[in-house]
């Protein structure tokens, strides 16, 4: 008489852990982890201050940076990045230098 534990330990493991993971559970994980590392690595230009901003983009100084806030306090949060243009002294070359460190949400 032989006994088989191999095949009943693998059904009593399939009994006990089910797999109900769906294919979407791990695409959307994926891509609030990857919301996250953007958020952390961007600068948000509604909510920075003006070290934040000297400090973190190319081509911004302190007074372009305090530009960027007295724009924002005065105008009100920022819709686009591109928005950014309208601040005295923000360009295109600056703007496209640092578009990609930039978000408003």
């Amino acid at each position: 008489m032989r006994i088989y534990i191999l095949p009943a330990l693998l059904a009593l493991a399939c009994t006990v852990v089910p797999f109900t993971l769906s294919a979407a559970e791990p695409a959307a994980k994926q891509q609030a982890v990857a919301e996250r590392a953007e958020a952390q690595t961007t600068i948000n230009l509604n909510t920075a201050d003006a070290a934040t901003l000297q400090q973190g983009l190319t081509g911004v100084g302190e007074m372009k940076a305090k530009a960027i806030v007295a724009y924002r306090d005065s105008v009100g949060a920022f819709a686009s990045v591109d928005e950014l243009l309208e601040v005295k002294g923000i360009g295109a070359v600056i703007l496209e230098q640092n578009r990609s460190k930039l978000r408003v949400k």
